[in-house]
């Protein structure tokens, strides 16, 4: 591995930045849609790669995952070309896939499926032609056990950063704090390029520095 940040007794610290992505457009559905980020997204997602050029004996970046719907992928698109790391995009990664209401307006979305949003869904009710929640919670939970199973066995080069949405991110802090989830909890705080420290310590993973926001102040 390289870069590796060890403690005292020598054991390798594993890390994941789950980062959420730039601000996006206001006024439409999001989970799949693949409408982009708005200028001041780009600026924050800017400022977030700077940020982690500057403070790169901190955060270590070595692997880059990342969505693959645009407003994460205009987000990654500005810290690769400031980190010079290559980024991996994928589906798995993606934000509950809201079917055919991915990227519509809120009028026509409320004039067509009224009352229809993520939280009046039963858990294993799918948005048309969209996944459950469940399914969403268990696709989010094995891509996390995946990668952290792939960086335990030093399949994948520690510290990652990871780019995905707000609905993910709160997800990983139920899967993490041990909680239970359903698309009726609350949601932590998440702002738009906020990260998130997880480290493996002591054989478990744990949440460790929560919504840094500060390359926005």
């Amino acid at each position: 591995m390289k870069n590796e940040t060890k403690y005292s007794g020598g054991e390798i610290t594993m890390k994941i930045f789950l980062v959420r992505h730039g601000l996006d457009e206001d006024g439409f559905r999001g989970g799949w849609s693949h409408r982009g980020l708005v200028e001041l997204g780009i600026l924050q997602s800017r400022k977030l790669a700077a940020y982690l050029q500057e403070h790169s004996d901190q955060y270590r970046i070595n692997t880059i995952l990342s969505s693959d719907l645009a407003r994460a992928v205009e987000t990654t698109r500005e810290i690769e070309q400031i980190l010079k790391v290559q980024a991996t995009y994928t589906e798995a990664w993606r934000e509950m896939n809201n079917g055919v209401l991915a990227g519509m307006s809120h009028k026509e979305a409320e004039e067509n499926y009224p009352g229809l949003y993520f939280n009046t869904l039963q858990m294993e009710t799918p948005f048309p032609g969209g996944e459950t929640p469940l399914h969403f919670y268990n696709r989010i939970r094995t891509a996390f056990d995946s990668l952290c199973t792939m960086l335990e066995t030093q399949e994948k080069d520690t510290n990652v950063l990871l780019v995905t949405h707000g609905g993910v991110i709160n997800v990983l802090y139920y899967v993490l704090l041990g909680e239970e989830w359903t698309n009726k909890s609350s949601f932590f705080p998440i702002d738009n390029t906020s990260i998130h420290t997880v480290e493996r310590r002591l054989n478990t993973w744990e949440i460790t520095e929560r919504n840094i926001t500060i390359h926005l102040s």
